[in-house]
């Protein structure tokens, strides 16, 4: 059986969906409220800050898929995460169960630098300084060889369905509103985006590739990176007409923070912004040569049809 721990989210969802594609009809979906995603589907009910719920959850898995998220809330975070990952790390431990840690780039340094799988940890804020400590502590089983694990590391999303990331808000679904899209801090610098379902395939092949565990890997992402100038110019061609955008300087933002929470928790995460996002995937594609990514036009071209524009 392969457990997917955290599984309402787009990450979850296409996974379940490539674990039933190409690995296995056995799939245990684990949420405090999981849906089906393939029909054949079993599913858990659990609160992971639990230890026992989380033990009852992994049991019986031969691969458990850690993708869980928790909205944006420092506060949360900090309450939750750490006590959930420990949670899963000796379920794992006590059931002989392999874990897979989706992670993101939240703990790496913001500043335009070339990011590998060996770049150093120096995270800005405190959602980067949870990101780090649960990424440690698995990395620390790890090395002690108390568990047999992986880290998949994603950039930030863009993509269909219920995909969340600043990307999709201020450009695709400002579209679908009919606004003018918008671009944080900066139209100039380079982005790293990944395309969910490339996510999640990249993730199921490497969960059941046996000499991937032991290691971190960075996720398949098009190298064609582009700035959001040049993605709007992208996005306007694919749509066929020229949409209009506009840059948000920091001190807006800054005062959105004051009358909005969730732009408050943005904060910590604008540094990457002002500068080059370069995430390095050639360690996956030299590994995985055969894996297709999505190109960025045909992402584009995905979530027009979707949204019907």
């Amino acid at each position: 059986m392969q457990t997917i721990l955290g599984a309402n989210g787009q990450i979850a969802e296409e996974l379940a969906k490539e674990l039933k594609r190409n690995y296995t009809n056995d799939i245990r979906l684990v949420s405090r409220n999981p849906k089906k995603v393939n029909d054949s589907d079993a599913l858990f009910a659990a609160d992971l800050t639990d230890r026992n719920q989380a033990m009852a959850a992994v049991e019986d898995s031969d691969i458990a898929y850690f993708t869980l998220g928790l909205p944006m809330d420092s506060e949360m975070w900090e309450a939750q995460f750490p006590v959930i990952m420990r949670n899963v790390i000796e379920a794992c431990k006590t059931h002989g169960t392999k874990l897979v840690f989706f992670d993101n780039t939240y703990m790496y340094p913001q500043n335009g630098e070339v990011l590998t799988e060996d770049s150093p940890f120096y995270p800005v804020g405190r959602k980067g300084a949870v990101r780090k400590q649960i990424a440690e502590m698995l990395l620390q089983e790890m090395k002690a060889g108390q568990i047999e694990a992986v880290i998949c590391r994603a950039p930030e999303f863009y993509g269909p369905g219920k995909t969340q990331s600043i990307t999709n808000t201020f450009i695709f679904d400002a579209i679908k509103k009919n606004k003018t899209l918008k671009v944080p801090l900066s139209d100039s610098t380079l982005r790293s985006l990944i395309w969910t379902p490339d996510a999640s395939r990249a993730t199921a092949l490497i969960g059941n590739t046996p000499d991937a565990y032991g290691q971190t890997w960075h996720l398949p992402i098009d190298t064609n990176r582009c700035s959001y100038k040049q993605l709007v110019a992208l996005v306007s061609k694919v749509y066929g007409r020229e949409l209009k955008y506009a840059v948000i300087p920091k001190f807006m933002l800054r005062v959105g923070a004051i009358f909005n929470k969730r732009i408050k928790e943005l904060q910590e995460l604008l540094p990457r912004y002002a500068a080059d996002n370069l995430f390095d995937v050639s360690k996956f594609k030299n590994r995985f040569p055969e894996f297709k990514i999505t190109t960025y036009q045909e992402g584009i071209a995905y979530i027009k049809e979707e949204q019907g524009s």
